[in-house]
């Protein structure tokens, strides 16, 4: 029998999520003879131990003698137990500076690392992850931003409601003013589908891009950017998605055309090394830069969204961006940008996205435990195995030498 164990998030801060809830572990378990899940006591995770315990799931402090443990976030180097398989998000990939010597130690202590984020298909394309929650709270937390910089309606943080559907009921606070608001939405992933689901849930009209740039209505209306609507080709010519991805460096941002008629702007893009900024530092002192609030769901710091200063935390969600001088000022200063740039966004309503997260990982992931790995979904998200780094990850040698 396959035995799978939940194990208890030790990072700090501590992080609610699971990577399944307590009714997907019950089905799993009772549609599965061969497969057992237990779960690791916490006192951290939202869903508590006699939600699981309720369900007939055993619940237990001592994993060692499971062959599969999955967590979430990275597993603190001295928890790692030797000659496992473990899942979880390790930040390795990119040669991320604060996580080598966990890399270092999960190959000391022959760990087959299957990394969340390179769990791929054949094209790969990403299977599974948080960004669509990521997405959803970000496109509330511009709401809550919009109504805190103006001082004209308060809504319940999204970390402090039980879940989706209470903090979707705090929407309807919402005041827009007799002027219509104006929104611009970058992204056409996971992440901006999720934000779209809230502009969509509050009946904010979605408008082409032409008839977005010409608006003068009092209705609140939402523009969703391809990068070809935000960038142009440095000749002016025309250009094409796939050219700009692989050819960024021939193209310029022409997001001067949104950012001068638009009050909000939500970053739901993949930004990639070379490609244009979307608006620079100068930019935005511009006369005709017109945005008041910018929701950074991407949150790649001094980097494509000037305003960007540094990520914000849950408690303390936003923060003032003052063109002028550059600097951070008071949120609600007026003159300045009010910012949200919340780095783990899912982590504010963990229930609904452990849920969407077990779903996706129950239908696209689980079979290749069963199924002997066929499609090799498992071998591609393989960093680590037998204490050394498979093929597909060499590269990172250097970075992982002692």
């Amino acid at each position: 029998m396959l035995k799978i164990g939940i194990i208890k998030e030790r990072k700090s801060p501590p992080d609610e999520r699971v990577p399944l809830s307590p009714t997907q572990v019950a089905q799993l378990n009772k549609e599965n003879l061969d497969v057992k899940f237990v779960i690791e006591s916490s006192d951290i995770r939202r869903f508590k131990d006699t939600e699981y315990t309720n369900l007939g799931i055993e619940v237990v402090t001592d994993v060692t003698d499971c062959d599969i443990l999955m967590g979430v976030k990275e597993v603190p180097k001295e928890a790692l137990i030797e000659g496992k398989k473990y899942f979880f998000f390790s930040h390795t990939i990119k040669m991320q500076p604060y996580n080598k010597a966990l890399l270092q130690t999960i190959l000391r202590k022959n760990i087959q690392l299957m990394d969340y984020e390179c769990l791929v298909n054949s094209k790969n394309r990403r299977l599974i992850g948080f960004g669509r929650y990521a997405g959803i709270v970000g496109c509330y937390n511009a709401f809550w931003a919009l109504g805190k910089r103006n001082h004209s309606f308060d809504l319940k943080p999204a970390y402090l409601c039980e879940d989706r559907v209470e903090m979707e009921g705090e929407l309807s606070k919402v005041k827009f003013g007799e002027k219509g608001l104006k929104i611009a939405l970058t992204g056409n992933g996971r992440v901006a589908h999720g934000a779209m689901e809230i502009l969509d849930l509050m009946n904010i009209q979605k408008l082409e891009v032409e008839e977005y740039i010409g608006y003068t209505g009092n209705d609140p209306v939402y523009c969703q950017l391809k990068v070809t609507d935000y960038n142009k080709r440095n000749d002016n010519s025309e250009g094409s998605i796939r050219e700009f991805f692989n050819s960024p460096e021939l193209y310029k941002s022409d997001f001067a055309r949104f950012s001068s008629n638009s009050d909000l702007y939500i970053a739901c893009h993949f930004w990639g090394d070379g490609s244009p900024f979307i608006f620079t530092r100068e930019e935005a002192k511009h006369p005709d830069f017109n945005l008041k609030v910018v929701a950074d769901v991407s949150c790649d710091i001094d980097g494509p969204v000037a305003c960007t200063l540094r990520p914000s935390t849950i408690p303390n969600p936003i923060y003032g961006y003052n063109a002028q001088s550059e600097s951070e000022v008071a949120y609600d200063n007026q003159n300045a940008i009010t910012v949200m740039a919340v780095d783990n966004l899912p982590c504010e309503l963990p229930k609904d996205a452990s849920m969407d997260f077990g779903e996706e990982f129950i239908k696209k992931i689980f079979p290749a435990l069963i199924n002997g790995d066929k499609d090799e979904i498992l071998k591609r998200a393989s960093i680590t195995k037998n204490g050394m780094l498979t093929e597909r990850y060499v590269y990172l040698t250097e970075y992982a030498a002692e």
